[in-house]
Protein backbone atom coordinates (compact mmCIF):
# COMPACT_ATOMS: atom_id res chain seq x y z
CA UNK A 1 0.00 0.00 0.00
CA UNK A 2 2.59 2.35 1.14
CA UNK A 3 4.32 1.83 -2.55
CA UNK A 4 1.05 3.88 -3.89
CA UNK A 5 0.78 6.55 -1.51
CA UNK A 6 -1.06 4.92 1.19
CA UNK A 7 0.51 7.63 4.51
CA UNK A 8 2.82 9.45 2.02
CA UNK A 9 2.10 12.70 0.34
CA UNK A 10 2.64 10.99 -3.13
CA UNK A 11 -1.18 10.40 -3.17
CA UNK A 12 -1.84 14.09 -2.74
CA UNK A 13 -1.92 14.91 -6.44
CA UNK A 14 -4.60 11.84 -7.14
CA UNK A 15 -6.61 13.28 -4.33
CA UNK A 16 -6.15 17.17 -5.38
CA UNK A 17 -7.63 15.92 -9.03
CA UNK A 18 -10.94 14.41 -7.84
CA UNK A 19 -11.29 17.22 -5.71
CA UNK A 20 -11.17 19.64 -8.71
CA UNK A 21 -13.59 17.14 -10.50
CA UNK A 22 -16.05 16.88 -7.61
CA UNK A 23 -15.85 21.23 -7.60
CA UNK A 24 -16.53 21.06 -11.43
CA UNK A 25 -19.68 17.82 -10.79
CA UNK A 26 -20.99 20.23 -8.06
CA UNK A 27 -20.59 23.09 -10.60
CA UNK A 28 -22.89 21.90 -12.89
CA UNK A 29 -25.76 21.79 -10.33
CA UNK A 30 -26.19 25.30 -11.35
CA UNK A 31 -27.25 26.65 -7.70
CA UNK A 32 -29.98 23.51 -7.32
CA UNK A 33 -30.53 21.49 -4.36
CA UNK A 34 -29.20 18.38 -3.95
CA UNK A 35 -28.40 15.63 -2.02
CA UNK A 36 -24.50 15.89 -1.88
CA UNK A 37 -24.30 11.33 -0.97
CA UNK A 38 -23.50 10.41 -4.29
CA UNK A 39 -20.59 13.01 -5.52
CA UNK A 40 -18.87 12.30 -2.02
CA UNK A 41 -19.09 8.54 -2.42
CA UNK A 42 -18.26 8.31 -6.00
CA UNK A 43 -15.03 11.16 -5.14
CA UNK A 44 -14.04 8.70 -2.10
CA UNK A 45 -14.13 5.59 -4.08
CA UNK A 46 -12.37 6.99 -7.46
CA UNK A 47 -9.52 7.55 -4.65
CA UNK A 48 -9.06 4.02 -3.82
CA UNK A 49 -10.03 2.75 -7.51
CA UNK A 50 -6.83 4.61 -8.25
CA UNK A 51 -5.04 2.62 -5.68
CA UNK A 52 -6.76 -0.55 -5.91
CA UNK A 53 -7.60 -0.87 -9.73
CA UNK A 54 -5.14 1.44 -11.26
CA UNK A 55 -7.86 3.98 -12.46
CA UNK A 56 -10.65 6.39 -11.94
CA UNK A 57 -14.22 5.60 -12.99
CA UNK A 58 -16.92 8.43 -14.97
CA UNK A 59 -19.58 8.82 -12.74
CA UNK A 60 -21.72 7.72 -15.42
CA UNK A 61 -19.90 4.29 -15.52
CA UNK A 62 -23.08 1.24 -15.27
CA UNK A 63 -20.63 -0.96 -13.40
CA UNK A 64 -19.27 2.18 -11.30
CA UNK A 65 -22.53 3.09 -10.50
CA UNK A 66 -24.04 -0.51 -9.40
CA UNK A 67 -20.69 -0.88 -7.26
CA UNK A 68 -21.46 2.66 -4.96
CA UNK A 69 -25.48 1.30 -4.88
CA UNK A 70 -24.18 -2.12 -3.40
CA UNK A 71 -21.33 -0.29 -1.12
CA UNK A 72 -24.19 1.75 0.23
CA UNK A 73 -26.98 -0.84 0.77
CA UNK A 74 -24.19 -2.99 2.55
CA UNK A 75 -23.36 -0.02 5.18
CA UNK A 76 -27.02 0.96 5.51
CA UNK A 77 -28.06 -2.68 6.73
CA UNK A 78 -25.14 -3.82 8.42
CA UNK A 79 -25.87 -0.42 10.67
CA UNK A 80 -29.42 -0.92 11.27
CA UNK A 81 -30.49 -2.57 14.41
CA UNK A 82 -30.66 -5.99 13.23
CA UNK A 83 -27.50 -5.83 11.41
CA UNK A 84 -25.88 -5.12 14.84
CA UNK A 85 -27.83 -7.98 16.82
CA UNK A 86 -26.49 -9.85 13.75
CA UNK A 87 -23.13 -8.77 14.30
CA UNK A 88 -23.09 -9.87 18.36
CA UNK A 89 -25.52 -12.47 17.84
CA UNK A 90 -23.91 -14.28 13.71
CA UNK A 91 -23.44 -18.01 15.52
CA UNK A 92 -27.44 -18.21 16.05
CA UNK A 93 -29.05 -15.73 13.47
CA UNK A 94 -26.84 -17.31 10.72
CA UNK A 95 -29.23 -20.33 10.46
CA UNK A 96 -32.60 -18.40 10.13
CA UNK A 97 -34.08 -15.57 7.46
CA UNK A 98 -32.70 -12.24 7.45
CA UNK A 99 -30.95 -9.03 5.60
CA UNK A 100 -27.46 -10.86 6.54
CA UNK A 101 -28.78 -13.04 3.57
CA UNK A 102 -29.09 -9.89 1.42
CA UNK A 103 -25.78 -8.22 2.68
CA UNK A 104 -23.91 -11.64 1.83
CA UNK A 105 -25.89 -11.46 -2.05
CA UNK A 106 -24.13 -7.69 -2.16
CA UNK A 107 -20.74 -9.05 -1.06
CA UNK A 108 -21.11 -11.61 -3.33
CA UNK A 109 -21.77 -8.84 -6.42
CA UNK A 110 -18.47 -7.19 -5.49
CA UNK A 111 -16.85 -10.28 -5.12
CA UNK A 112 -17.48 -11.13 -8.95
CA UNK A 113 -16.58 -7.23 -9.94
CA UNK A 114 -12.99 -7.94 -7.99
CA UNK A 115 -12.69 -11.17 -9.44
CA UNK A 116 -13.13 -10.25 -13.41
CA UNK A 117 -10.36 -7.51 -12.49
CA UNK A 118 -8.16 -9.33 -10.93
CA UNK A 119 -8.11 -11.60 -14.01
CA UNK A 120 -7.68 -8.50 -16.39
CA UNK A 121 -4.30 -7.73 -14.19
CA UNK A 122 -3.02 -11.26 -13.85
CA UNK A 123 -3.10 -11.45 -18.48
CA UNK A 124 -2.41 -8.04 -18.59
CA UNK A 125 0.85 -8.13 -15.68
CA UNK A 126 4.29 -6.44 -15.78
CA UNK A 127 6.11 -8.19 -13.02
CA UNK A 128 8.57 -5.80 -13.34
CA UNK A 129 6.38 -2.56 -13.14
CA UNK A 130 3.77 -3.17 -10.97
CA UNK A 131 1.13 -0.22 -11.40
CA UNK A 132 -1.50 -0.59 -8.34
CA UNK A 133 -2.30 -2.86 -5.37
CA UNK A 134 -3.59 -5.78 -7.36
CA UNK A 135 -0.67 -5.70 -9.14
CA UNK A 136 1.62 -5.83 -6.47
CA UNK A 137 -0.10 -8.44 -4.61
CA UNK A 138 -0.13 -10.85 -7.87
CA UNK A 139 3.97 -10.52 -7.90
CA UNK A 140 4.17 -10.91 -3.96
CA UNK A 141 1.99 -13.99 -4.97
CA UNK A 142 4.13 -15.54 -7.88
CA UNK A 143 7.66 -15.10 -5.87
CA UNK A 144 6.27 -17.08 -2.45
CA UNK A 145 4.12 -19.58 -4.79
CA UNK A 146 6.02 -22.32 -3.59
CA UNK A 147 5.64 -21.44 0.02
CA UNK A 148 2.37 -22.96 1.44
CA UNK A 149 2.27 -20.96 5.04
CA UNK A 150 2.00 -17.51 2.81
CA UNK A 151 -0.40 -15.05 2.85
CA UNK A 152 -0.29 -14.17 -0.91
CA UNK A 153 -2.91 -16.34 -2.19
CA UNK A 154 -5.69 -15.33 -4.40
CA UNK A 155 -8.26 -15.53 -1.47
CA UNK A 156 -6.91 -13.01 0.55
CA UNK A 157 -6.25 -11.03 -2.34
CA UNK A 158 -10.12 -10.73 -3.80
CA UNK A 159 -11.22 -10.11 0.33
CA UNK A 160 -8.50 -7.55 0.92
CA UNK A 161 -9.33 -5.60 -2.02
CA UNK A 162 -13.10 -5.74 -1.29
CA UNK A 163 -11.76 -4.62 2.65
CA UNK A 164 -9.92 -1.64 1.32
CA UNK A 165 -13.07 -0.74 -1.02
CA UNK A 166 -16.09 -1.12 1.13
CA UNK A 167 -13.73 0.85 4.29
CA UNK A 168 -11.81 3.37 2.08
CA UNK A 169 -15.27 4.57 0.52
CA UNK A 170 -17.74 4.34 3.12
CA UNK A 171 -16.34 6.11 5.98
CA UNK A 172 -14.98 8.61 4.79
CA UNK A 173 -17.47 9.50 2.64
CA UNK A 174 -19.81 9.29 5.54
CA UNK A 175 -17.72 11.37 7.67
CA UNK A 176 -17.27 14.05 4.89
CA UNK A 177 -21.24 13.75 4.55
CA UNK A 178 -21.57 14.28 8.84
CA UNK A 179 -19.53 17.01 7.86
CA UNK A 180 -21.26 19.16 5.71
CA UNK A 181 -24.54 18.76 7.44
CA UNK A 182 -22.69 20.02 11.06
CA UNK A 183 -21.24 22.80 8.91
CA UNK A 184 -25.15 23.90 7.00
CA UNK A 185 -25.85 23.91 10.81
CA UNK A 186 -23.09 25.95 11.83
CA UNK A 187 -22.64 29.14 9.50
CA UNK A 188 -20.35 30.71 11.52
CA UNK A 189 -17.83 28.04 11.55
CA UNK A 190 -18.13 27.56 7.55
CA UNK A 191 -17.17 31.63 7.60
CA UNK A 192 -14.44 31.00 10.09
CA UNK A 193 -13.06 28.19 7.78
CA UNK A 194 -13.60 30.37 4.75
CA UNK A 195 -11.81 33.40 5.81
CA UNK A 196 -8.66 30.92 6.86
CA UNK A 197 -8.47 29.39 3.31
CA UNK A 198 -8.57 33.11 1.34
CA UNK A 199 -5.84 34.18 3.73
CA UNK A 200 -3.81 31.09 3.46
CA UNK A 201 -4.50 29.40 0.39
CA UNK A 202 -6.78 31.94 -1.84
CA UNK A 203 -8.73 31.46 -4.50
CA UNK A 204 -6.81 30.88 -7.54
CA UNK A 205 -4.23 28.24 -5.91
CA UNK A 206 -5.27 24.16 -4.96
CA UNK A 207 -5.41 23.38 -1.42
CA UNK A 208 -2.71 21.48 -0.67
CA UNK A 209 -1.70 19.22 2.70
CA UNK A 210 1.43 22.19 3.28
CA UNK A 211 -1.41 24.11 4.00
CA UNK A 212 -2.66 22.50 6.76
CA UNK A 213 0.08 23.24 9.17
CA UNK A 214 -1.24 27.49 8.66
CA UNK A 215 -4.26 26.38 8.88
CA UNK A 216 -5.30 25.51 12.74
CA UNK A 217 -9.11 26.21 13.17
CA UNK A 218 -9.74 24.25 9.22
CA UNK A 219 -7.79 21.59 11.37
CA UNK A 220 -9.65 22.00 14.36
CA UNK A 221 -12.69 21.80 12.48
CA UNK A 222 -11.95 18.25 10.56
CA UNK A 223 -10.79 16.89 13.80
CA UNK A 224 -14.28 17.78 15.44
CA UNK A 225 -16.19 16.70 12.91
CA UNK A 226 -14.76 12.94 13.28
CA UNK A 227 -14.97 13.54 16.82
CA UNK A 228 -18.69 14.35 16.87
CA UNK A 229 -19.51 12.28 13.51
CA UNK A 230 -18.21 9.45 15.50
CA UNK A 231 -18.78 6.56 12.24
CA UNK A 232 -18.16 3.75 13.51
CA UNK A 233 -18.94 3.97 17.59
CA UNK A 234 -18.34 0.19 18.38
CA UNK A 235 -15.02 0.07 16.10
CA UNK A 236 -13.76 -2.50 14.12
CA UNK A 237 -14.06 -5.57 15.89
CA UNK A 238 -10.78 -7.60 16.70
CA UNK A 239 -10.10 -10.94 18.20
CA UNK A 240 -7.33 -11.53 20.80
CA UNK A 241 -5.05 -13.86 19.68
CA UNK A 242 -4.23 -15.62 23.02
CA UNK A 243 -6.33 -16.14 26.06
CA UNK A 244 -5.96 -12.32 28.09
CA UNK A 245 -6.47 -11.41 31.36
CA UNK A 246 -7.38 -7.82 31.19
CA UNK A 247 -8.77 -5.37 33.98
CA UNK A 248 -10.35 -8.73 36.30
CA UNK A 249 -11.41 -10.21 33.08
CA UNK A 250 -10.97 -13.57 31.51
CA UNK A 251 -10.96 -13.14 27.52
CA UNK A 252 -10.17 -16.72 25.69
CA UNK A 253 -8.23 -17.23 23.01
CA UNK A 254 -10.62 -15.45 19.85
CA UNK A 255 -12.79 -13.48 21.80
CA UNK A 256 -14.07 -10.99 19.40
CA UNK A 257 -13.61 -7.31 20.88
CA UNK A 258 -15.37 -4.12 20.15
CA UNK A 259 -12.98 -1.49 21.43
CA UNK A 260 -16.19 1.12 21.54
CA UNK A 261 -14.60 4.46 20.37
CA UNK A 262 -17.83 6.51 21.10
CA UNK A 263 -17.03 6.24 25.31
CA UNK A 264 -13.75 7.67 24.52
CA UNK A 265 -14.70 10.35 21.40
CA UNK A 266 -18.10 11.64 23.80
CA UNK A 267 -15.83 11.61 27.28
CA UNK A 268 -16.70 14.43 29.29
CA UNK A 269 -13.73 14.02 31.34
CA UNK A 270 -11.73 14.83 28.36
CA UNK A 271 -13.97 17.05 26.10
CA UNK A 272 -15.55 20.18 27.71
CA UNK A 273 -18.57 19.48 25.68
CA UNK A 274 -19.17 16.30 24.28
CA UNK A 275 -22.78 16.37 22.71
CA UNK A 276 -21.97 19.42 20.86
CA UNK A 277 -20.24 20.38 17.63
CA UNK A 278 -17.64 22.34 19.34
CA UNK A 279 -13.95 22.83 17.21
CA UNK A 280 -12.59 24.44 20.46
CA UNK A 281 -11.93 20.90 21.69
CA UNK A 282 -8.68 21.25 19.62
CA UNK A 283 -7.88 24.72 19.68
CA UNK A 284 -5.82 26.27 22.76
CA UNK A 285 -6.02 29.39 24.35
CA UNK A 286 -4.54 31.53 21.59
CA UNK A 287 -6.07 29.73 18.83
CA UNK A 288 -3.42 27.21 17.98
CA UNK A 289 -4.59 23.85 16.81
CA UNK A 290 -3.81 21.06 19.91
CA UNK A 291 -3.93 17.47 19.73
CA UNK A 292 -5.89 15.21 21.75
CA UNK A 293 -4.37 11.89 23.07
CA UNK A 294 -7.96 10.42 23.19
CA UNK A 295 -9.08 11.28 19.94
CA UNK A 296 -9.01 7.79 18.25
CA UNK A 297 -11.93 7.43 15.50
CA UNK A 298 -9.44 5.56 13.79
CA UNK A 299 -8.94 3.03 16.63
CA UNK A 300 -5.11 2.79 18.33
CA UNK A 301 -2.41 0.62 19.15
CA UNK A 302 -0.79 -2.33 16.14
CA UNK A 303 -3.86 -2.70 14.65
CA UNK A 304 -5.04 1.21 14.01
CA UNK A 305 -6.96 2.06 11.09
CA UNK A 306 -3.97 1.59 8.12
CA UNK A 307 -5.85 4.25 6.34
CA UNK A 308 -5.29 6.98 8.25
CA UNK A 309 -3.10 9.30 6.65
CA UNK A 310 -5.38 9.01 3.32
CA UNK A 311 -8.33 9.79 5.06
CA UNK A 312 -6.81 13.07 7.06
CA UNK A 313 -5.78 14.33 3.57
CA UNK A 314 -9.30 13.63 1.74
CA UNK A 315 -11.00 15.26 4.16
CA UNK A 316 -8.54 17.77 4.23
CA UNK A 317 -8.60 18.55 0.53
CA UNK A 318 -11.91 17.96 -0.11
CA UNK A 319 -13.51 20.17 2.35
CA UNK A 320 -11.10 22.74 1.81
CA UNK A 321 -11.39 22.57 -2.16
CA UNK A 322 -15.45 22.48 -1.59
CA UNK A 323 -15.86 25.60 0.54
CA UNK A 324 -12.95 27.23 -1.12
CA UNK A 325 -15.11 27.78 -4.29
CA UNK A 326 -19.05 27.22 -2.41
CA UNK A 327 -20.81 28.88 -0.40
CA UNK A 328 -23.49 26.22 1.23
CA UNK A 329 -27.39 27.03 1.91
CA UNK A 330 -29.80 24.34 3.17
CA UNK A 331 -33.53 24.36 1.90
CA UNK A 332 -33.96 24.62 5.40
CA UNK A 333 -34.25 27.26 8.35
CA UNK A 334 -31.21 26.48 11.00
CA UNK A 335 -33.42 25.68 13.42
CA UNK A 336 -34.77 22.90 11.49
CA UNK A 337 -31.87 21.18 9.90
CA UNK A 338 -31.46 17.71 11.98
CA UNK A 339 -28.49 16.72 12.52
CA UNK A 340 -29.54 13.04 13.86
CA UNK A 341 -27.85 9.92 12.45
CA UNK A 342 -30.08 7.88 9.76
CA UNK A 343 -28.80 4.60 11.34
CA UNK A 344 -26.70 4.46 14.45
CA UNK A 345 -25.68 0.79 15.14
CA UNK A 346 -22.04 -0.66 14.09
CA UNK A 347 -21.59 2.37 11.69
CA UNK A 348 -23.17 6.23 12.31
CA UNK A 349 -25.01 6.93 9.01
CA UNK A 350 -25.82 10.85 8.11
CA UNK A 351 -29.03 11.90 7.74
CA UNK A 352 -30.73 12.66 4.66
CA UNK A 353 -30.07 16.21 3.40
CA UNK A 354 -30.26 18.93 0.61
CA UNK A 355 -27.82 21.51 0.22
CA UNK A 356 -26.99 23.96 -2.64
CA UNK A 357 -23.43 24.94 -3.66
CA UNK A 358 -23.69 28.59 -4.65
CA UNK A 359 -20.03 29.87 -6.30
CA UNK A 360 -17.81 32.33 -4.58
CA UNK A 361 -16.45 35.38 -6.40
CA UNK A 362 -13.09 34.98 -7.95
CA UNK A 363 -11.76 32.01 -10.54
CA UNK A 364 -11.86 28.33 -9.40
CA UNK A 365 -8.77 26.51 -9.29
CA UNK A 366 -8.00 24.25 -12.43
CA UNK A 367 -4.75 21.16 -12.60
Amino acid sequence: MRKFGMGKQSIEKQIQEEAQHLVEELQKSRMAYLDPTFFFHSAMANIICTIIFGQRFNNQDPEFLRLLHLMNDISDLSSSFYGQMFEVFSGILKYFPGIHRDVHSKVLEIEDFVIKNIQRHREMLDPSAPKDFIDSFLVCMDKERSDPESEFHFHNLVYTVISLFLAGTESSSNTLLHGFVLLLKNPDVVEKVQEEIDRVIGSHHLPALEDRARMPYTNAVIHEIQRFGDVLPLGVPHCVIKDTHFQGYHLPKDTTVYPILSSVLHDPCHFEKPETFYPGHFLDAEGNFRTQETFIPFSLGRRFCLGENLDRSELFLFLTSVLQNFNLRSPKALEDIDITPRRNGLGKMPPEFQLCFLPRQGVAPRL
